[in-house]
């Protein structure tokens, strides 16, 4: 049985080498997520690099997420790097303060924050661990009473209850950051803390000049996303469902409906979606998941998410490859429960205003009306696939393609699967005959097996597939 939903693996000091690399793609990792907050631009060069050298030892396709920091809302440093605050105490956030914190104030690197909040605010800092509520601003300090007190550590995060802070999504060092990713020719660019379909068009802008070709990534975390979530979609290739930061702004009851609303809003636009925040935080430091983190999991996945995203687990986590095989039987479980096919309900009210895609959806209908193995598409841009990967026709949807980009970017389209494939014909049928022969090789297929094959008469042109073929595997070679 081959995994529908796609594993993502942040990158760190636990997973950076080559032989690390190689354990966890040969433990299942699809997709290898660099996260642009922490290293310099030929740190994510050298990275990026030794991702693909591992890879292609494990004789296996990986794709590239690049995932841009986004604005630093967060603390200054502290003298001492801690303090403990209790309820009732009075506390200073001062966006002037240049020294290091201490037990009644701290500096800002969001300078702005005395301007985005007033008399009632409530601020959430460290994930929602503390809640501070603003009693008055004088110029540049923000004065709170600590609600709920804790530990407050350097740089650590601030949210505004309800969200309302103006940073912009796209900083001067994330507009450099995108350049090193269109360098690297990653296949996804995360951008963080969206707000509107803007920022998400100037991301694209900005990466297209600087000529990458980067699939664009809205990680949807800030309460102002939510109600215009549509447009933000509609302006995206993918969203993240980002859950740390969101559950802080809109409160963490809320996360679950909006999961399962953003997973279907995706999936409905023929955008891909990935599901990320802790979905494994205890294998940080134990080899075994707990019973709601399988269950995160496997909800997930019987949500439609395309992939689950791991980060701190395979960053800095003493379990790196346990958790990623963790990932993979959990996935593959829930995957067992999922109706066998949805796509009677899609097909029956959708109109196509493509040819291509109307063959991507003859084909799945077929799939789940006709007992077949798999759906085979000969594909230069990865399209086909993607619309044949918005419905689960219980099938594998196997990739071929020679482009090697394209052959990365769907290793994140749920169900498909890519195979490098070279097209020495310009003939269709002969095209399709060799296909066969090279799935049969890859033991993928067998002989007698029936298969669905899609094609575009005009070989090697994006956008052209415009023939299905339901297909006995073997029976050319008797004829």
């Amino acid at each position: 049985m081959l995994r529908r939903t796609k594993i993502v693996a942040t990158l760190g000091p636990a997973s950076d080498t080559q032989k690390a690399l190689e354990a966890l793609i040969r433990a299942g990792v699809d997709v290898v997520r660099m996260n642009f907050s922490h290293g310099k631009a030929e740190d994510h060069v050298a990275r990026a690099n030794r991702v693909r050298a591992a890879a292609a030892a494990c004789g296996r396709t990986v794709g590239i997420l690049a995932d841009l920091q986004g604005p630093k809302i967060r603390v200054s440093k502290f003298e001492h790097d801690k303090i403990i605050l209790n309820p009732g105490d009075t506390f200073i956030l001062d966006a002037e303060w240049t020294a290091l914190g201490n037990q009644e104030r701290v500096g800002l690197d969001y300078k702005e924050l005395p301007k985005d909040v007033s008399n009632g605010t409530v601020l959430l800092l460290n994930d929602g661990m503390l809640e501070f509520h603003v009693t008055e601003v004088k110029g540049s300090q923000v004065i709170c009473k600590v609600v709920r007190g804790g530990a407050l550590s350097n740089n650590k995060g601030i949210n505004r209850k309800g969200g309302g802070l103006t940073a912009p999504a796209l900083t001067d060092k994330d507009k450099e950051d995108i350049k090193t990713a269109a360098l690297i020719k990653a296949d996804y660019l995360a951008v963080s803390f969206p707000r509107s379909a803007a920022d998400m068009k100037l991301a694209r802008e900005l990466m297209h000049a600087a000529g990458g070709k980067s699939l664009l990534m809205a990680k949807i975390e800030r309460a102002e996303a939510i109600p215009v979530l549509g447009e933000i979609i509609d302006a995206s290739d993918a969203i993240m469902v980002a859950r740390g930061d969101l559950s802080v702004e809109v409160g963490d009851a809320a996360v679950p409906g909006l999961q399962k609303r953003m997973i279907r809003m995706a999936r409905s636009r023929n955008k891909l979606v990935i599901t990320a925040t802790q979905m494994m935080e205890s294998m940080i430091t134990n080899p075994i998941p707990t019973r709601a983190e399988v269950s995160d999991v496997a909800n997930a996945v019987l949500d439609g998410t395309d992939a689950v995203m791991l980060s701190a687990e395979t960053a800095v986590g003493d379990y790196p490859v346990e958790t990623i095989q963790a990932m993979v039987r959990i996935c593959m479980q829930a995957e067992k429960e999922i109706e066998e096919s949805d796509a009677d309900r899609r097909l029956t009210h959708s109109k196509f205003s493509r040819i291509d895609q109307s063959i991507a959806m003859a084909a799945l209908y077929a799939a789940s009306h006709f007992k077949v193995k798999a759906i085979v598409a000969l594909t230069q841009s990865g399209s086909t696939t993607l619309w044949m990967s918005r419905m689960n026709a219980g099938v594998p949807i196997f990739a071929l393609t020679p482009i090697e980009s394209t052959l990365s970017k769907v290793t994140l389209f749920s169900g498909v699967h890519p195979i490098a494939f070279s097209i020495e014909s310009d003939f269709p049928s002969e095209v399709l005959r060799a296909a066969e022969d090279e799935l049969i090789r890859l033991g993928l297929v067998n002989d007698g097996d029936m298969v669905v094959m899609t094609i575009g008469e005009a070989i090697g042109k994006a956008g052209h597939t415009n023939t299905m073929k339901i297909v006995r595997v073997g029976d050319h070679r008797k004829g």
